[in-house]
């Protein structure tokens, strides 16, 4: 299978208020790409850019797979998850008065992904032993690492392509961090996933990335293999604490 995701010169916001502003961004099948910055830099809007929810006013964002190339700019949000992309959204935005086991089966609601239904709910469980035992309580109920949990484990269930993860650090304790991480890390080695997250906690992200962008002020101000980021004049002083 043969995966690109390709956005260009993408300039999107709300209304009056623009939060991209040329953005490209490239990520092929198999990689993990982190997009770094901190809040209110539109780490958020690209992501919703590529899910449909956010209409670019300028540029292109588009997913080449098996030799088609899908202008994701003219798609629906469901048709966009129908090709096989799938999103961990910022805050997880599970449904609390639903079962764990009830928010895991509404993720496989695309017709790809409905006869695996059965084998992608017992990977869930094998990935997330803790939403096995806890698959009859209310999502709400639960703490906001397992929450976490049963976000991923929601969008594993659409048997995606691409997967795109929102701030999985936000909220958490340091501790689940870097759980969080590593399990996303293991899906992606375990079932050839191609990522995208987005995330402002730096020594997380690159522990499980191949390639990262800064993005500071809806602009990408730098890209590069995580060696390149660490040697980043702007990551050391914003991200590695060292003096400006």
């Amino acid at each position: 299978m043969a995966l690109e995701l390709s956005i260009s010169d993408v300039d999107a916001g709300y209304k009056a208020v623009r939060a991209l502003h040329g953005v490209s961004l490239r990520i092929s099948q198999g990689e993990t790409v982190a997009l770094l910055g901190t809040n209110g830099n539109g780490k958020s809007t690209l992501m919703k850019c590529v899910m449909g929810m956010v209409r670019p006013t300028k540029g292109t964002v588009s997913l080449a797979l098996d030799g088609e190339t899908h202008d994701l700019t003219r798609l629906t949000t469901e048709e966009i998850v129908n090709l096989g992309v799938a999103m961990v959204p910022e805050g997880r935005r599970l449904f609390p008065k639903l079962t764990v086991e009830e928010n895991l089966l509404l993720g496989a609601f695309r017709p790809q992904a409905r006869d695996a239904i059965r084998r992608n709910l017992g990977f869930s469980y094998e990935v997330f032993p803790v939403l096995a035992e806890r698959r009859r309580q209310l999502a709400g109920s639960m703490s906001g690492g397992q929450q976490q949990m049963l976000a991923i484990a929601r969008a594993l269930m659409s048997a995606p392509k691409l997967l795109l993860v929102d701030e999985p650090s936000v909220g958490l304790a340091p501790i689940l961090v870097s759980s969080t991480i590593t399990r996303i890390k293991e899906l992606k080695e375990r079932t050839g996933l191609t990522v995208l997250m987005a995330e402002q906690n730096f020594h997380q992200a690159i522990r499980i990335a191949d390639r990262g962008y800064i993005i500071v002020h809806g602009e990408i101000v730098f890209q590069g293999d995580v060696q390149a980021l660490e040697q980043n004049e702007l990551v050391k002083n914003y991200y590695l604490g060292a003096s400006v």
